[in-house]
């Protein structure tokens, strides 16, 4: 099988994280448009359907957990000890929360406030950057430093000055629902710290998967009224739902990586367990429904299976044919995932500072649906230019 030979990473794992990033950002520019399809935009809450929205930010969590044995298993080789791993993913969990939690708390972002809202996304933007720089080829330097403790400095005034709006008047930041990198943080953790703990054992990966599984299958069914009294200070993300997303993920991942030498294992484990996972959303789905809002089992299920479809494709694409070319255009997206993800905030926070929105006529329908997939596209460009000044985040 083919990987990059400049690195531990899975071209087929950067790969599908590039494509998945890219529909993320398209999708997520749906705002702006008018006249699109129903079906590519997310299902309501009250709706037993799917749309493709609705699959992306599954396909992210799984590859997520596509890469935590790999991540995991180098960091020991190279001789890091399961305190310092551990550690380390609790600071990149935390990066992710404190991130996820200024994010969702920009939507109650109040007109009264100290500074406009465009002013303070772009500098609380801007704070992550400074923070969570990609410093590691200035080992020996001060600037890593002043420019951490600077951005902490403006992170920290922008937190204490934030004013949202409430029906019983302003607050302060809530937690709400940690938005999408908070509920990405809190799944990496759990399942990260499953995966370190347990040594990464195959059998207490399936064993894992299968209690989050059952955790989200218990809350929508019901069974678990006796924990109401601690659901609002202790609770599993989505009921479980997530986790189970990325241990899925993890699985598929290790028994990719057992089967280097003959593939035959993972072609047989891709079909059986994408049936075994549709099969499951869908003769479940009178009980809970197909539902991404309301993280169903029926949903996770028939997620996972897609899931598992994607990654195959990528890896027969690239790990076996060795078809690359394509992917060097949206590599950043791969491997400068995060970069690529905050970008379009300084976008909209400068769209807004100006007061400047495109012509309907460029926001409505196939040309507006072209407008928002060149706008990926442009940001990850943009973020090629940063990665060749050396400008990228690293959690």
């Amino acid at each position: 099988m083919i990987e990059n030979p400049n690195s531990n990473r899975l071209i087929s794992i950067d790969a599908f994280r590039a494509v998945t990033l890219l529909l993320m950002i398209f999708v997520n520019d749906f705002w702006t448009l008018k006249e699109i399809p129903a079906w590519l935009g997310h299902s309501r809450a009250d709706e037993d359907a799917m749309g493709f929205s609705d699959v992306i930010f599954p396909a992210f969590l799984f590859i997520v957990g596509l890469s935590i044995p790999v991540a995991i298993q180098n960091r020991l080789k190279k001789g890091s000890s399961l305190m310092a791993t551990g550690g380390h993913i609790l600071m990149r969990s935390l990066a992710l929360l404190i991130i996820g939690f200024c994010h969702v708390n920009l939507g109650n972002y109040s007109s009264e406030a100290l500074l406009p809202k465009p002013l303070w996304e772009f500098l609380i933007t801007i704070s992550f950057f400074l923070i969570w720089l990609d410093y590691s080829k200035d080992s020996g330097s001060k600037r890593p430093l002043v420019l951490q403790i600077t951005g902490i400095i403006l992170l920290s005034i922008l937190l204490i000055i934030y004013k949202g709006d409430a029906p019983d008047g302003h607050i302060w930041m809530r937690p709400r629902w940690w938005g999408i990198l908070g509920l990405i943080g809190w799944s990496y953790l759990l399942s990260s710290m499953v995966f370190l703990i347990s040594k990464g054992k195959f059998k207490r990966q399936l064993l894992a998967f299968t209690f989050f599984l059952f955790f989200s299958i218990a809350n929508h069914s019901g069974w678990l009224h006796a924990l109401d009294g601690i659901r609002s200070y202790v609770w599993m993300v989505e009921s479980g739902s997530l986790p189970a997303l990325v241990m899925a993920g993890v699985i598929t991942s290790m028994v990719y990586a057992d089967s280097r030498q003959s593939a035959k294992k993972f072609w047989i484990f891709v079909p059986l367990a994408a049936i075994l996972m549709i099969g499951f959303g869908l003769v479940t789905r009178p009980l809970w429904g197909i539902s991404k809002i309301l993280a169903t089992p029926s949903w996770t299920a028939i997620c996972i299976g897609i899931s598992i479809l994607a990654f195959a494709f990528f890896v027969y694409l690239t790990d076996l044919k060795g078809i690359t070319a394509w992917y060097k255009w949206i590599k950043p997206a791969g491997v400068s995932t995060l970069t690529c993800f905050l970008l379009p905030y300084i976008h909209s926070a400068f769209l807004q500072t100006i007061d400047y929105r495109l012509p309907v006529e460029l926001r409505t329908g196939a040309i507006g649906l072209t407008k928002s997939f060149l706008f990926s596209l442009l940001i990850i460009q943009i973020a090629a230019l940063l990665e060749k000044r050396r400008v990228r985040l690293k959690l």
